[in-house]
């Protein structure tokens, strides 16, 4: 988990002078002290405004991202156009703002259908219990497979749909909609899924060695590079961290999140369901996640096993080994009750141990380029993990982070206005120090999360299912 130190001097300079333009706008302070940082919508996100009705829902282009926000009871229609070779999936991700009250069904609900009614496939998301607000995401798709419904070309309907208690916070929920279309794959693929029940058991020896610091983001768009080995991070109750990990056709990712102790105000106290973590795939489709009661002087752990990426993972009607159907980026969020914040002082230690086992193998034959279309794995991407930035830090800096201070031609006042500049924008754009001033105890209580698997034309939910 080598950082590596590339770049010039000239870049290091011109880096330095977006930092000051940065600086010099309006409303570019960091958070107050105490506040959680709201999840960070794409930077490209366009504002669309659904519809009441199917008949006129604004179109939603391929590759796009875009704004709304939805009220209690609210539901919006939008519209893609589907051709008849590429699977797709379209997601969202509805926001509440971080502290508000909600309650035990509160979520949202997606549906991706034919014009003529034909469902596609469906998704809802809820808390679970009373308590705490996070990112909910939810994603619905089309997937290829000859003699099923909605493989015609032609337009299709999207709706998100709000679910909320009269108890409930009221304000509108802030909502980034994602259409991602998964190129044609040349020539035929098999259709049956692999037996999910031969799957291995055994869990390899999690990573040892010295943690490196991490500071997960906000959401799926400023997610930071995680690769193999140990990483540790720190979340204040209430807070939700976001992680990313590049995982290729024929491996599985298999991680350890281990929450420490804290300095606490009641030894007895505890939060059942106090620490959690999940994991979306690269189109935000939900793999699976766990939850763990937290007291404060005993440590808690909560370990994840997704199934291995495979193509045919697509067709299985188990939910969590149909999101593993696509190769790329799979999101971990980590995320601490806000119960948490009547008994902790200041924030929860959380140590990752990650694992991707099995040999990257080779994918489908694609008619494009997969990985550009968010499906598929560069050695970029794996680069960006082992230096544990986001997407962004590598783009500013030529896939190389943020290290560009190694360079003995720069001065020291330039290092020291990089520095600043950095610590600045690293605060608007992303959650303010995990060790800043503790979330204000009193608030809301519990979490929890319902997640339902993905169905397709004429599958009928598992039971115990709503």
């Amino acid at each position: 988990m080598k950082r590596r130190t590339t770049g010039t001097p000239g870049q290091a300079l011109a880096l330095a002078a977006a930092l000051c333009a940065v600086l010099a706008l309006p409303g570019t302070a960091s958070a107050e002290p105490g506040d959680l940082p709201p999840y960070r919508t794409a930077d490209d996100a366009k504002p669309r405004k659904g519809t009441a009705s199917s008949a006129d829902g604004p179109r939603l282009a391929k590759g796009g991202v875009y704004t709304d926000t939805l009220a209690p009871g609210e539901k919006k229609y939008y519209s893609v156009e589907l051709d008849a070779k590429s699977s797709a999936w379209l997601s969202a991700v509805a926001q509440p703002r971080t502290g508000s009250k909600v309650a035990f069904g509160d979520g949202i609900s997606v549906v991706l259908e034919d014009t003529d009614g034909t469902g596609c496939s469906n998704e809802e998301v809820t808390f679970g219990a009373d308590g705490t607000a996070r990112p909910l995401a939810a994603n619905a798709g089309r997937v290829i497979k000859p003699d099923d419904g909605c493989q015609d070309a032609g337009v299709y309907n999207f709706s998100v749909e709000r679910e909320s208690e009269n108890t409930s916070d009221p304000s509108v929920w802030p909502v980034e909609l994602r259409f991602m279309q998964e190129p044609p794959v040349k020539g035929t693929v098999p259709t049956t899924p692999p037996e999910t029940g031969n799957l291995p058991t055994a869990a390899p020896d999690p990573p040892t060695g010295e943690p490196e610091k991490i500071k997960g983001g906000t959401g799926f768009n400023d997610a930071v590079g995680m690769d193999e080995g140990v990483w540790k991070d720190r979340l204040r109750p209430g807070e939700t961290r976001f992680y990313r990990v590049p995982v290729d056709w024929g491996q599985r990712l298999m991680l350890s999140a281990e929450f420490g102790t804290a300095q606490t105000s009641d030894e007895n106290a505890y939060a059942s369901g106090g620490v959690r973590v999940d994991v979306y795939n690269p189109a935000r489709g939900y793999v699976g996640g766990e939850g763990a009661m937290y007291q404060a002087d005993d440590p808690a752990a909560v370990p994840f096993a997704a199934a291995p990426v495979d193509y045919v993972n697509r067709y299985s009607y188990d939910g969590a080994a149909s999101q593993t159907g696509v190769a790329g980026w799979y999101y971990v969020a980590v995320h601490a009750k806000a119960e948490l914040g009547d008994f902790v002082k200041g924030s929860v230690p959380v140590t990752l141990r990650t694992s991707v086992t099995g040999k990257a193998e080779e994918g489908p034959s694609y008619e494009g380029d997969a990985a550009e279309a968010g499906f598929g794995v560069t050695d970029e991407d794996k680069e960006q993990a082992t230096d544990g930035v986001t997407a962004d830090e590598a783009k500013e800096s030529g896939d190389d982070g943020l290290n560009l201070l190694a360079y003995g031609g720069i001065g020291a006042g330039t290092v020291l206005l990089l520095v600043l500049g950095v610590w600045t924008l690293t605060a608007r754009r992303r959650a303010a120090p995990a060790d800043a001033v503790p979330y204000p105890a009193g608030a809301p209580g519990p979490y929890g999360t319902q997640q339902y698997p993905q169905q397709y034309p004429g599958q009928q939910p598992p039971q115990g299912w709503g």
